[in-house]
């Protein structure tokens, strides 16, 4: 086999690496074109993205010789520079996961392995006459060009999304901002780097307000929020005479994921309630002691409802002895412990949160390719609630004060059809695919629960309060976010 076939093989599993990385990690996982953080990051994908697709083009089916092989060499290094590029802004924006870190390695390895064997077909070339001659490689070929056009939709729609993301942080700096007190006031909060947080802390620092932010990834959440909140890595960095008006506690390990075995179900009560608990122990060993305690929570607290069960729950309803409940049962009674030292505790319990990264990019990916449909049956309710309407929420709580459990979801509570067939209204795509669970069952165990059972849950408190929804229907929310 000569260097140039094997060289266009190894550009072929680029290929085939570059939209794994794309679709799983970009698209699904990671959620890029939601970030508001990640408009650089998208930016430099876009550029890499159509310089990648010119070269699959040009190379599936030209050989390049004489000075436009120099041209060529010159494109890779520009592509190598990129990269370069965009391993520091994400290294500097957000953690990447083991597989990203893993899929970019291989990908570097191979682009090197690439490069090496084009640079040493590059002499011949560049001592052949300039031009650019037709030299098709059959069905290599073929799939090359295929992931040129792949790869240039994949850059057109990065470039769309850095322009998105850009119209809506000027959008957001234009907004009135919400208002969490009258006077400025010092927050500590935990959770910050994740979707929620991240809006928090932007909504905090409109606001006027000093934050500090307890994280894993101190230097990560300082660049995240260009150097405006304090970092700090972990309780023990605040002294007892330390003041925060207020603690806000969104710290929680992603729920949906791996099975619940032993391991996870313990993993998942640590990052909950062995942090909430170390927030408690320091609540009550300050001088200081904050006015309240907002700590999160979430609607699994009241366990799932039978299908065809159309029962609204409020904060009056109990919870049920299975593990999502007793989860949420074991976090809100760790926040409840700083009642004792005079703090006023409010539990948030959260329904689906919509925004442009959680779960909402993976739940719309099958509406968006024309198969959304109702899922395991579609008769599960959805209780959900605009990102803007929960921080919104937030705010509400530390201006009035209020103390105990809510229900941070939307007025308007859908089953799982319904919300489909709404989605697929707001973007335009056929609806009736259905899905049946038990794929789903097998795999995630009882954590299944979470996508095929629901919870109809009412906001009763909050709307008692005098808390006014601006998104409270899902037509409306999704069309402000889609």
């Amino acid at each position: 086999m000569n260097t140039h076939t094997l060289a266009l093989q190894l550009m072929a599993a680029q290929g085939c690496l570059g939209a794994f990385d794309t679709l799983y990690h970009h698209e699904l996982t990671e959620a890029l074109p939601g970030r508001a953080t990640a408009r650089r990051e998208l930016s430099i994908h876009a550029l890499r993205a159509l310089i990648y697709s010119a070269l699959f083009i040009g190379l599936s089916s030209w050989a390049f010789q004489g000075w436009w092989a120099l041209a060529l060499l010159l494109v890779f290094s520009i592509e190598i520079v990129l990269t370069l590029w965009d391993f520091v802004v994400e290294d500097r924006t957000r953690l990447l996961p083991a597989t990203e870190r893993v899929t970019h390695t291989v990908l570097a390895m191979n682009g090197g392995a690439f490069i090496a064997l084009l640079a040493l077909d590059m002499p011949a070339m560049l001592a052949l006459p300039t031009a650019l001659v037709w030299e098709p490689h059959g069905a290599l070929g073929v799939f090359l060009a295929l992931c040129g056009v792949g790869v240039g939709v994949s850059g057109l729609r990065d470039a769309w999304a850095a322009r998105s993301i850009g119209r809506m942080a000027q959008r957001d700096a234009g907004d009135a901002r919400i208002s969490f007190a009258a006077s400025e006031r010092s927050f500590l909060v935990t959770g910050a780097t994740g979707f929620i947080g991240q809006r928090l802390v932007r909504a905090l620092l409109r606001d006027g307000h000093r934050v500090t932010v307890l994280t894993r990834q101190p230097r990560q959440a300082a660049w995240m929020f260009d150097g405006r909140v304090e970092c700090v890595a972990g309780m023990a960095q605040l002294p007892p005479t330390r003041r925060f008006d207020v603690v806000i506690n969104l710290a929680g390990a992603r729920i949906l994921g791996w099975r619940w075995t032993a391991a996870r179900r313990a993993a998942l009560r640590q990052s909950r309630i062995g942090l909430t608990g170390q927030l408690a122990a320091w609540i009550g060993a300050a001088e200081h002691k904050p006015a309240m305690l907002l700590s999160a929570s979430a609607i699994g607290y009241y366990g799932v409802q039978p299908r065809g069960d159309a029962t609204v729950l409020t904060e009056q309803d109990g919870p049920q002895p299975i593990f999502m409940s007793e989860l949420c049962q074991e976090w809100e009674a760790a926040a409840l412990a700083v009642e004792a030292d005079g703090v006023k505790v409010a539990c948030m319990r959260f329904g689906l949160v919509l925004g442009t990264q959680g779960a909402l990019p993976m739940m719309l990916l099958p509406v968006k390719l024309g198969l959304g449909g109702p899922l395991g049956g579609g008769t599960q309710w959805l209780s959900w609630i605009h990102v803007d309407d929960l921080i919104g929420a937030m705010a509400h709580l530390c201006r009035t004060g209020g103390s105990g459990s809510y229900n941070f979801t939307a007025p308007e509570s859908l089953t799982q059809a319904q919300f489909n067939r709404v989605a697929a209204s707001v973007l335009h795509r056929p609806y009736g695919m259905p899905t049946p669970g038990w794929p789903m069952r097998l795999g995630l165990g009882e954590q299944a629960d979470l996508l095929l059972e629901g919870q109809r849950v009412a906001p009763v408190r909050l709307l008692d309060s005098g808390f006014v929804f601006t998104y409270p229907e899902l037509r409306q929310a999704l069309s402000n976010l889609l």
